[in-house]
């Protein structure tokens, strides 16, 4: 059985810049990515088509497709790419800009006009795709602090319930990040399923494998069909007639050119041909299909046994990053069934018996050197500091408030609630990932210290005793990110006894 899985992950950008990172980056991926992809799982879906794909959406990334302020701003951000459109002096360029533009709008206006969730909700109740859910925020799990840990595992999967109207039971562990120990946590959650990369089963990811004494599954990514797409040596998007992601129309910001080879500068660049990349995407699904079918049939045969074929990808790289993506995907998810394959999601597989011998999984992640080095390494030791000090300072004053509704009905706390709020978007990991890959270093820095801030201000009022300022940070920090209103810091499990000491 082949199995295809795509995680999609922004952090919280929403009133926190606009260009070049910011909510840019969300208007981008939401147009180039998450438009085409829900359109075609759509139409695939009218077909009677089910059981296509594994979709991962982060709680964080739910919260923004559904946002008053999100929506707003994507529509005026797709208003004014058509309008960009019109001032392109190339026709062909303008004229094709201008119907994706207006094809983006009409789409937003009818079917995105109350958020994803609305488009999200039918792909799930029609069997078309298995929904992976995750931790709020999408923090770097191993390096948490039990409770809060517990607690963001919890509320996430809470969170995709409210939006999706069923409770995921499998999650895309963010980063792909284990420790030993984290199944348990998972089985406590109700957690079935869960992502690793291929090298955290030793490559050998044929089957996926209950974890150590649970009956929670990882399932690990084929590295071998994965790289026959992501690979940035010899992956489809580079080849030569595809749109170039990096060379732009200075006047308009459209891409005009295509790739045309390796080493050649922007301003030498051919102009884009839809035809030729059309060609391009054909070759590509026949390889695809074809590299599929021969690593299903080596591993059965290594195996003794049908074997499993688990590709994993980032949602983005669909569209945002590789502009024929979306249509490459359309036309896989066609020929492998036409070829033959059998294709399913990852509860078909766990299902289906697709698991092997259970596995000692040691610590892991989907980053370099696939252990933990891009989020605790010497380039990020300063935010492993902060995520530890901010971790600290909101679960103590958590603690201390609570304490004085010992013996007494526990209300529900605002204060409390962003304070959580706050300390789960310091510690979400693609500040640290920033940092060691040097991808706006600076603004991801900015950004831990803009939420560790506003942590800092709301506890050290509720220290000082002084509830009403506390509360007016707390609904002033709240505008800017009120992500996740249904957050109960009541929720959070206490590790003393109310009224005791630590």
């Amino acid at each position: 059985m082949f199995a295809l899985v795509l995680h999609s992950h922004l952090p919280w950008l929403a009133n926190h810049g606009r260009w070049p990172v910011g909510e840019e980056w969300l208007y981008q991926s939401w147009a180039g990515s998450y438009l085409p992809l829900t359109d075609m799982l759509t139409a695939l879906a009218d077909e009677g088509r089910t059981h296509l794909l594994t979709l991962g959406i982060t709680p964080v990334l739910a919260a923004q497709l559904d946002d008053p302020h999100c929506l707003s701003g994507m529509h005026h951000w797709l208003a004014n790419w058509q309008l960009r459109a019109h001032e392109a002096t190339d026709r062909d360029l303008s004229s094709r800009e201008h119907r994706s533009a207006a094809q983006a709008l009409a789409t937003f206006e009818t079917r995105w006009r109350h958020g994803g969730s609305p488009v999200l909700r039918p792909l799930v109740d029609a069997g078309t795709v298995e929904m992976l859910g995750g931790p709020l925020a999408h923090p770097f799990q191993p390096l948490m602090d039990e409770r809060l840990r517990e607690f963001s595992l919890s509320e996430g999967l809470a969170d995709a319930r409210m939006r999706l109207g069923t409770r995921p039971d499998g999650i895309w562990a963010p980063e792909c990040a284990y420790a030993p120990g984290m199944e348990r946590g998972y089985a406590d959650a109700g957690v079935t399923h869960f992502m690793v990369d291929g090298p955290a089963l030793r490559g050998d990811t044929s089957l996926g494998r209950r974890v150590r004494d649970s009956d929670v599954v990882a399932f690990g990514r084929d590295l071998e069909v994965s790289y026959r797409v992501w690979s940035p040596k010899s992956g489809y998007p580079g080849h030569s007639a595809y749109r170039d992601f990096h060379t732009y129309d200075h006047a308009t910001g459209l891409k005009h050119a295509r790739v045309t080879g390796r080493g050649v500068e922007s301003a030498d660049k051919a102009p884009y041909d839809p035809e030729a990349a059309s060609a391009a995407v054909d070759k590509h699904v026949t390889d695809f299909v074809d590299t599929v079918r021969r690593r299903l049939r080596s591993e059965s045969n290594r195996i003794g046994r049908p074997a499993l074929v688990v590709a994993a990808f980032d949602t983005e790289l669909f569209g945002h990053w590789w502009f024929e993506g979306p249509v490459w995907l359309e036309r896989v998810l066609r020929a492998l069934p036409e070829a033959g394959i059998d294709v399913g999601t990852l509860a078909d597989a766990r299902d289906r018996g697709f698991v092997g011998a259970r596995v000692d999984l040691p610590l892991s992640s989907w980053g370099s050197g696939k252990d933990w080095r891009v989020w605790n390494g010497e380039a990020v030791q300063d935010l492993v500091g902060l995520n530890a000090e901010v971790t600290a300072t909101a679960l103590d004053a958590i603690d201390k408030s609570r304490d004085h509704s010992f013996g007494k009905p526990e209300l529900r706390n605002r204060v409390n609630d962003q304070m959580v709020r706050e300390t789960l978007n310091t510690i979400a990991s693609d500040w640290a990932f920033m940092v060691s890959k040097d991808s706006a270093a600076e603004y991801a820095r900015q950004r831990a210290h803009v939420h560790a801030h506003a942590l800092r201000e709301i506890a050290d009022a509720t220290e000082r005793g002084h509830a009403g300022r506390a509360a007016e940070l707390a609904e002033q920090w709240n505008r800017a990110d009120g992500l996740f209103p249904a957050l109960d810091a009541r929720r959070l499990r206490t590790d003393r006894p109310f009224g005791g000491e630590r």
